[in-house]
């Protein structure tokens, strides 16, 4: 990943001073503060509530986007783009009914290959997209008709999630056919809308509960698995399991906490200060470095703003911060961001006539 690392002699100071600030602009080539215009539409993932928040065991850092740092020359890298429409593959679903919520498409993921997934409901299938920003191929969807999430295997099997319909968790090959369907329902799953996404790590699938703990439920290979839960979210360097939570959303207090994979001992829990009010966490996800992207719906003056903080793996300082556009469409999502292996986010951004998956960075 290629972002400005602040300065070290900055950041001991700070933090001598129990205070750190990462500077940034925005992605969409305008420097800016943390308060950009617009409203509504999204419905972005709330973290823990603050009576489940870990006390913080580190100094508390500050997330500054400073509105003097250099703009970059142009705007993001567009990697595809999408009319609004029915099966065509330069086409993605969208459905806005008279008597239920607003539905685009609800989840995206990147492979180590670099192809993209768009988990295109609407239109029943999964869309593959390849590193040229071409759609390679389909993945019809068996019986999910309200598949909201999906997670991607390193070599291009893709997990389903579906609350609502079959209940379960389908796995598809790379060529789009079944390999079996695990079912949600069973021990450690005593409510099924509690579930907030479907992860993979190596050959187990998992569920996240209420935005904290994960649950193995299943094998990439489509079989059930003896449950067994994780503290949070796998690192992809393999070293740690990590959450975010808001602690105080008004005061825009908010933490992410690590725990050490090989001996499940307690690494750190930072508390984080937006400066703005925070009105959800839209990601938490790391790169192959274990580098963590931490992105939340920040709201100012009645207007809103999307923060993406990068953090150092080990102590969860803050290298690097970018503002993002908000989507102010009414359309239901369940992830709209998903992070490269190498470094970056692809951040889906929604308007009337379409959707761009746009790739941004810290800076």
């Amino acid at each position: 990943m290629r972002k400005k690392v602040v300065a070290l002699v900055a950041v001991l100071a700070a933090a001598a001073a129990g205070v750190v600030v990462a500077r940034g602009c925005s992605g969409d080539g305008t420097s800016k503060e943390a308060r950009p215009a617009n409203p509504n539409g999204e419905k972005p993932a709330s973290g823990s509530s603050p009576d489940d928040a870990p006390r913080p065991t580190g100094s508390a850092v500050t997330i500054v986007v400073d509105a003097s740092a250099p703009s970059p020359e142009k705007g993001p890298e567009v990697l595809f783009s999408a009319t609004w429409g029915g099966s065509r593959m330069n086409e993605l679903g969208r459905s806005r009914p008279d008597e239920a919520n607003p539905e685009a498409p609800m989840s995206l993921a990147m492979d180590a290959k670099g192809n993209m997934f768009v988990l295109d409901q609407v239109n029943g299938r999964v869309v593959r997209i390849g590193p040229d920003g071409k759609p390679e191929s389909v993945i019809p969807l068996k019986q999910q008709e309200a598949a909201q999430d999906m997670a991607v295997t390193d070599d291009g099997k893709v997990a389903v999630l579906d609350r609502y319909n079959s209940k379960s968790i389908v796995m598809y090959d790379e060529k789009g056919g079944v390999l079996g369907e695990v079912p949600l329902e069973g021990e450690g799953l005593d409510e099924l809308g509690f579930v907030t996404g479907v992860f993979v790590d190596g050959k187990d699938v998992y569920v996240e509960k209420e935005h904290g703990p994960l649950l193995r439920i299943g094998t990439t290979d489509g079989q059930a698995a003896d449950r067994t839960e994780v503290p949070g979210r796998p690192t992809r360097d393999g070293l740690s399991y990590i959450k975010a939570g808001i602690i105080e959303p008004e005061a825009g207090r908010m933490y992410i906490s690590s725990v050490d994979r090989s001996t499940m001992q307690h690494r750190y829990t930072r508390e984080i200060r937006q400066g703005s009010e925070i009105r959800g966490i839209l990601l938490l996800d790391t790169d192959k470095t274990g580098t963590i992207y931490l992105a939340t719906l920040l709201v100012q003056n009645d207007q809103e703003s999307v923060v993406l903080s990068c953090h150092e793996p080990l102590k969860g300082i803050p290298t690097g911060t970018a503002v993002l556009p908000v989507n102010t469409m009414p359309e239901e999502t369940f992830r709209d961001m998903a992070v490269l292996d190498e470094g970056g986010v692809v951040y889906s951004v929604r308007t009337e006539q379409g959707v761009s998956y746009q790739k941004y960075d810290c800076q």
